[in-house]
């Protein structure tokens, strides 16, 4: 079951205060792996675009908890916001890349409607949100790449974008709410139909 809706369009109090715990707890994440972004440097670079996807996870995990309109772009944008504060490499830009993340996860929510939030939108959302992610590296980094490696590190990144932020949020969503911490959620009160 992937349909429920939530009663109302608007945010609880309850949502906001979770999104954001979760947003900012995958901020601290998202420190760690600057860390591992940065010691790779040496490598091929298309090739580092693997591990992107632990970048764009809670612009699938939010919205998949609150089901809110708006929950993937403030997931992933708060995200950003903390990685930011606790001092990523990229200063402020890391917040551009949020927002254009989160934006394009939350245009595949919108297009179905904030009514399906199961696997399979998990991995589009990932997947708009890695390519999201990937273009503004290619503008901002890797303009003169020639345009089969451009390519390549695109596919890459919205691989491992769909795989890691789309199919792990929907396993960490699935996980969460076997435990009962989700059950304010729809995400939680699925798990209990099961």
């Amino acid at each position: 079951m992937t349909t429920i809706v939530p009663e109302r369009e608007g945010w609880r109090v309850v949502d906001i205060v979770v999104a954001a715990v979760l947003a900012v707890a995958f901020g601290a994440v998202f420190q760690a792996w600057n860390v591992l972004w940065e010691a790779t440097a040496w490598a091929f670079a298309p090739l580092r675009g693997a591990v992107y996807g632990v970048w764009m996870i809670p612009a699938v995990l939010v919205p998949m908890v609150v089901r809110r309109p708006g929950a993937a772009l403030f997931g992933e944008g708060v995200a950003a916001a903390a990685s930011a504060l606790f001092g990523a490499p990229w200063g402020l830009l890391t917040l551009v890349y949020g927002l254009v993340q989160g934006g394009a996860a939350e245009l595949v929510f919108a297009f179905v409607g904030y009514r399906r939030w199961g696997l399979g939108a998990g991995l589009f959302a990932g997947a708009a949100a890695g390519l999201g992610g990937a273009l503004l590296d290619l503008a901002f980094y890797y303009p003169d790449w020639p345009a089969d490696w451009q390519l390549v590190y695109s596919l890459i990144v919205v691989a491992s974008s769909a795989l890691i932020a789309g199919l792990g949020g929907w396993l960490l969503v699935r996980a969460l709410a076997r435990t009962g911490v989700l059950a304010p959620f729809p995400a939680g009160q699925e798990q209990t139909e099961e």
